[in-house]
């Protein structure tokens, strides 16, 4: 047995967070005297407590390394998440640096002028949905969490997809805040609303579009789509006409990172010079 202040020479881990792996029960001491509280442990818990160390400095929270540690005694379990642990953090950086592109181009003005926006006119449409609010950290879970409750739906019920997934962004979602959103599944089929699936119309309407690649959907990308979107209805005059949306093609899944697999998309109303022109045969100005 050694006394904790052996263990921190040992571990180069100090009294103060052994004290808390202690009593966070992620390296409780062996024994404790009563009279005194003086912590001993024994000496297999030296390379328990190297490998927490070696684990904080990878920046893993203390319930995660629990989780990794006490998966399994091969080794093979805990390699695996600590993988996994890293893959998520390689994404949240790319995440930030992304964002700090973003920053960095409207700052200085440029953050407008890298987007190929198109119009449409997309039909009426009966769609399967299903609605929740959602923080952005939530938002690519909940989007595969409630597309395969949709298609779930659509296979029971023998139903049809007719069309690209989307979903409609009714309230800011950010992360520091979160706000409704609609995953909605096109059908051609009859189908009936069923515990959170539920059925309307989508109405036919005309909108504004980009195309993105799976790389370009990240949160801060897909926010800069939004923004050039908007920007080019401001300029053009127009009047959005229902919520911003995201649309999903069927490669989301599986596609590259410079695979075209997304649009971003606003429903408008055009403008007075625009509806004119159309009414009158005249030639629409080209975006």
């Amino acid at each position: 047995m050694i006394g904790i202040g052996e263990l921190a020479a040992r571990t180069r881990l100090s009294l103060k967070a052994l004290r808390l792996y202690g009593d966070r029960g992620l390296l409780p001491p062996a024994r404790v005297d009563s009279r005194t509280g003086f912590r001993r442990y024994g000496l297999a818990q030296v390379e328990r407590a190297r490998r927490i160390a070696l684990l904080r400095a990878t920046g893993m929270p203390l319930a995660r390394i629990a989780e990794v540690l006490d998966s399994s005694s091969s080794g093979e379990e805990s390699v695996r998440l600590l993988a996994a642990y890293w893959r998520d953090q390689e994404s949240q950086h790319a995440a930030r640096r992304d964002a700090v592109g973003y920053a960095r181009a409207v700052l200085t003005g440029r953050s407008l002028t890298m987007y190929e926006i198109a119009e449409r006119e997309v039909p009426e449409r009966k769609v399967l949905f299903t609605r929740r609010h959602v923080a952005a950290a939530d938002l690519p879970a909940f989007l595969s969490e409630s597309s395969e409750l949709l298609f779930s739906h659509l296979r029971r019920t023998g139903a049809c997809l007719s069309g690209p997934v989307f979903a409609v962004f009714e309230g800011v979602v950010s992360e520091d805040s979160d706000g409704p959103v609609e995953v909605c599944a096109p059908t051609l089929n009859a189908v009936e609303p069923a515990g959170r699936i539920g059925v309307r119309v989508e109405p036919a309407h005309r909108e504004a579009y980009t195309e993105r690649t799976k790389a370009q959907m990240s949160y801060s990308g897909a926010t800069a789509a939004h923004d050039a979107v908007s920007a080019w209805l401001t300029e053009h005059g127009h009047a959005r006409s229902a919520s911003n949306r995201e649309v999903y093609y069927p490669n989301w899944a599986t596609a590259a990172p410079d695979d075209h697999a997304a649009d971003v998309a606003i429903p408008f109303r055009p403008g007075c010079e625009t509806a004119m022109a159309d009414e009158y045969g005249g030639e629409e100005t080209a975006p």
